[in-house]
């Protein structure tokens, strides 16, 4: 069971609890992976696969796909507005933070994250298949417009929040946040033409806020991480971010969901956008 001290401790679900729920026709399964071919190998009985890059991101405006085209995509994996989506995927739930991140930004707040996803499913040798499950199709209401301004914050936004010395979070690895390189080490520079992270930020890895087998920390380490240690406090607009949105995504879960922060963004564009960005301040520590 989930830690009964979350704020929301309804916002996760352990492997025991969905193993017995695989059958339930009130909720919907949802793999995300940043290895769009994982789901293909073996995945968790009546789970659908949304690909963070093909299902979720408009190729032509670097943007979140439009209201229209995400009734289209919960429609054609069979779930409505009251349907509960739980998350799972690879790399410690990056990847299904962030498709619950973004399925916010359509108005579909009933979701939850599996505690430890993909790798802890399989570390209990719980089952897995390959057969893709098909679905009902509904008929999913379209928003007029996505609702970005609660969860979602741009460049301008963060330059001002970075001004005005508010809480802002850098959850890359310490040596992304130095400067002293500009990506992971196992992931190409992909352009990004300086290294360093925004003024005013503040370092939290991700993982600082997971468990080596990819669960959540318990809510009185994770109080001490972002409230005691840093001193934030849970009515303060904060924003997060890391190099395209996934990890932050992350991080916006935890202060969110597991501590109750009413006032987190996550900006996506992250270092990506920032350090590309001509006449935007740098730091490098």
């Amino acid at each position: 069971m989930s830690d009964s001290a979350y704020a929301h401790p309804e916002s996760l679900v352990d492997t025991a609890w969905l193993a017995e729920n695989l059958d339930n026709p009130n909720i919907r399964i949802v793999e995300s992976n940043e290895d769009v071919l994982l789901y293909g190998t073996g995945h968790i009985p009546n789970a659908a696969h949304v690909d963070w890059k093909e299902d979720l991101q408009d190729p032509v405006t670097r943007d979140f796909i439009s209201p229209e085209a995400f009734a289209a995509l919960a429609s054609r994996i069979g779930i409505t507005p009251e349907t509960t989506v739980i998350f799972y995927g690879d790399k410690a739930n990056w990847w299904a933070a962030y498709a619950l991140w973004a399925f916010q930004l359509y108005g579909h707040t009933n979701s939850k994250i599996l505690n430890g996803g993909r790798a802890k499913w399989i570390a209990e040798e719980r089952p897995l298949v390959k057969d893709v499950p098909q679905f009902a199709a509904t008929q999913y209401p379209q928003i007029a417009e996505r609702l970005d301004s609660k969860v979602r914050a741009f460049r301008d936004e963060t330059i001002a929040h970075s001004a005005a010395k508010k809480p802002l979070i850098d959850v890359r690895s310490p040596g992304e946040f130095k400067g002293e390189v500009t990506h992971m080490p196992e992931y190409p520079q992909e352009g990004v033409l300086r290294g360093g992270h925004i003024p005013n930020a503040k370092s939290v890895p991700w993982k600082t806020a997971a468990n080596d087998d990819g669960t959540f920390k318990s809510a009185e380490e994770l109080r001490k991480i972002y409230v005691e240690n840093l001193g934030f406090l849970p009515e303060d607009e904060t924003i997060v971010y890391c190099r395209i949105g996934e990890r932050s995504s992350h991080t916006w879960f935890v202060l969110t969901q597991l501590l109750g922060f009413p006032k987190v963004r996550n900006y996506d564009g992250s270092w990506t956008e920032y350090g590309n960005s001509v006449r935007v301040p740098i730091e490098k520590s």
